[in-house]
C-alpha cells in the first residue's frame, strides 16, 4: 500500500469491515486512476489526520453489475486479507469506476448487455464450427504421424479376430484364385510410389485376406491388413468384370490405409473431445459426444473422396483403367437398393393379405400362431453385414454415402474435381 499521487475527484462514504472488529468503520472512498487500472483509497473518519489506506487494483476484489436497468441496493467490495467494504451510493460508484479509467470486462458486459451477449454466442458458435470442421481434421493429421505400427497393428488384430468370430466366415474361394489376386495386390503394392503417400516414411507392411459371410464388399485394417469378401469377386466376375476391377477396389482401399484414415479418426475424436472440454468445461461430455457422431459422417465422407483419388492415381500410374472399378461400385449399389425395396414390399403385401381376412378369422390367426419373426422387414444379408461392418474402426469401399452415383461416375471417368492435378 502507498499513499495516492493526486487528489480525489469524489468522495463517497462508505463502511469498512476491517476485519479486526465487528464495527463498522466510516471511511470517505476514492477512486485514482493507473495504468493498470483503478486504485481504491480509503480516508477514515474515525481518526482525524489518519494517513489514506490505499488499495491497488490487484489487491482488490471489485463487484460485477448484474443487471444494468436493476442495480443491486448496495456495493459490497471485497478487500481481500483487510475485510469488505459497503458502499451504499450505486449510481456513485459506477460513476467514479468510469471517471477513474475503469472498463467492464467481457463477462461482466455479457450478463449487462444482451447483444454482447448474443454476439459472444455467435462469435463462439463461428469459432468452434470452425475448429470442428477444419482444424480438428488438421491436427489429428499432423498427430497421426507419431503413433506407431505397432500400436495400429494390434488394433487391426483386435478388430479382425472380433469379426471373425461374428460376421465372417472362412473364404470358400478356390486357392488358385486367391493366388491370382494376391499376385495382382503385390504387383500393386510394389509399383506404389512414395509421392502418393501422404506420410512419406510410413511404410506398413501391406497384406491381403479374403473372407466370406459379409457380401459384396472389400474393407481396410490400421497397419496394412486388407480384407476382400467372396461376394465382390463372385459380383465381378457375374458382371462380366475383369480383374482391374477388384485391383482398383485394392487400390481404394491401400489409400485408406496409407492415408492412416482409421488412425486420423481416433486421434481426430480425442482432439475434438479435449479441444470441446477445455472450451465448454462440464457441458463438453454431452456436446462432444454428439459432435464425436457428427465428426464421424462427415470425415469418414472426406476420407472415401481422398482414398478415391488416391486410388485414381495409383492406376493411372500403373496404366490400369478406373472404369472397371466404377462400374462395379455402381452395380453392387444397384443390386443392394433393389433387394432393400424387394426386402420392404414384403411386409405392405402381408398387411393388405391380413386386412382382407375376416375380423374372426384374424384371432383365430393371432391366437394360434407364434409370434411372426418377419412381422417387420427383416435387413438383407448385405445390409446386416454393412451395419456389423460400420460398427467396427474399419473403412468400406461401399460406405453408406449418398454420392455413389457421383463417385462411381468419377472412377469412370479416371479424375474427380477434387482431386490434386498433378
Amino acid at each position: 500500500m502507498s499513499d495516492p499521487t493526486t487528489p480525489p475527484a469524489r468522495l463517497l462514504q462508505g463502511r469498512w469491515f476491517d476485519g479486526l472488529s465487528s464495527k463498522a468503520r466510516p471511511v470517505m472512498v476514492s477512486l485514482q486512476p493507473t495504468p493498470r487500472g483503478p486504485s481504491l483509497v480509503l480516508h477514515p473518519l474515525s481518526q482525524p489526520g489518519a494517513e489514506p489506506v490505499v488499495f491497488a487494483w490487484k489487491d482488490v476484489g471489485w463487484p460485477e453489475a448484474w443487471n444494468e436497468h436493476k442495480p443491486q441496493p448496495r456495493v459490497v467490495v471485497d478487500l481481500r486479507d483487510q475485510g469488505s467494504l459497503e458502499i451504499d451510493a450505486v449510481a456513485d460508484w459506477r460513476a467514479a469506476l468510469a471517471a477513474a479509467g475503469e472498463r467492464p470486462g467481457i463477462a461482466q458486459r455479457m450478463q449487462t448487455r444482451w447483444p454482447v451477449l448474443l454476439g459472444v454466442t455467435v462469435a463462439a458458435a463461428i469459432g468452434l464450427t470452425l475448429f470442428y470442421r477444419y482444424g480438428t481434421p488438421w491436427a489429428a493429421t499432423q498427430l497421426t504421424r507419431f503413433v506407431p505400427v505397432g500400436w495400429e497393428t494390434s488394433v487391426a488384430e483386435n478388430v479382425l479376430r472380433q469379426m471373425d468370430d461374428g460376421t465372417l466366415k472362412p473364404s470358400k474361394l478356390p486357392r488358385e484364385r486367391q493366388d491370382q489376386l494376391k499376385a495382382r495386390f503385390d504387383a500393386l503394392v510394389q509399383q506404389t510410389p512414395k509421392t502418393l503417400h501422404r506420410y512419406p516414411d510410413y511404410r506398413p507392411p501391406l497384406s491381403l485376406e479374403f473372407r466370406a459371410g459379409m457380401g459384396a464388399n472389400a474393407f481396410a485394417l490400421p497397419g496394412g491388413k486388407i480384407v476382400m469378401t467372396d461376394g465382390i469377386v463372385k459380383a465381378a466376375a457375374e458382371k462380366g468384370l475383369p480383374d482391374d476391377a477388384l485391383v482398383g477396389v485394392l487400390a481404394h482401399e491401400i489409400g485408406h490405409v496409407v492415408h492412416r484414415h482409421t488412425t486420423r479418426m481416433v486421434v481426430e475424436q480425442g482432439v475434438l473431445n479435449m479441444g470441446l472440454g477445455l472450451a465448454l468445461g462440464d457441458v463438453s461430455g454431452i456436446v462432444s459426444t454428439g459432435a464425436s457422431v457428427l465428426t464421424g459422417l462427415a470425415y469418414s465422407r472426406s476420407h472415401e473422396r481422398e482414398a478415391d483419388c488416391y486410388a485414381i492415381a495409383l492406376m493411372r500410374h500403373t496404366a490400369l483403367p478406373t472404369a472397371p472399378m466404377g462400374k462395379l461400385l455402381l452395380a453392387i449399389a444397384r443390386d443392394e437398393e433393389e433387394e432393400e425395396e424387394k426386402k420392404s414390399k414384403k411386409p405392405k403385401a402381408q398387411e393388405k393379405g391380413s386386412a382382407a381376412t375376416t375380423p374372426g378369422q384374424g384371432a383365430d390367426t393371432a391366437a394360434s400362431a407364434p409370434a411372426p419373426s418377419g412381422s417387420a422387414p427383416a435387413p438383407s444379408s448385405k445390409g446386416q453385414a454393412r451395419a456389423e461392418l460400420e460398427a467396427h474402426p474399419v473403412w468400406s469401399l461401399l460406405s453408406s454415402h449418398p454420392d455413389t452415383v457421383r463417385r462411381a461416375t468419377e472412377l469412370e471417368q479416371g479424375h474427380a474435381p477434387h482431386c490434386d492435378k498433378d
